[in-house]
């Protein structure tokens, strides 16, 4: 691949990145917008901007930023994300068992929070038996 197309490439992932996070919080503002939450919705926007702002500037500066961006990262980028993937799907489970766990205690159903510990739990069965297959 030609220098100059590959530099376009890294550029436009590293845009991505953050145009997805103000794409999303544009849809977070939308939708609470039509749900009567103007007030939740600005805020919303307001972080994941930021956010978007932090990550164009650490698109600069920051080699792992630019590493983990790079189209074809080298093993030790794709060992970061990896392990990033990994911990957030950790953290986001606890925490959904957490929230089901004490929804139950209020007497309450335990929906949705049941849903999203029931599909992370066959996700990770799932993945087990795939990886153990093809690695």
């Amino acid at each position: 691949m030609p220098m100059r197309a590959q530099q376009t490439t890294t550029n436009t992932a590293r845009r991505a990145v953050p145009g997805f996070f103000l794409a999303l919080g544009g849809a977070c503002l939308v939708a609470a917008t039509f749900g009567g939450r103007l007030a939740i919705g600005l805020v919303t926007f307001e972080i994941l901007a930021l956010c978007s702002l932090a990550l164009v500037l650490l698109g600069r500066r920051s080699e792992t930023y630019q590493g983990l961006t790079e189209k074809e990262p080298d093993e030790r980028f794709a060992r970061i994300a990896g392990r990033a993937w990994a911990g957030t799907g950790v953290v986001l489970t606890v925490g959904n068992l957490s929230a089901f766990i004490g929804d139950l205690a209020s007497g309450r159903s335990g929906d949705p929070y049941f849903w999203f510990v029931a599909t992370a739990a066959i996700t990770y069965i799932a993945f087990v038996a795939f990886w153990s297959r093809h690695t």
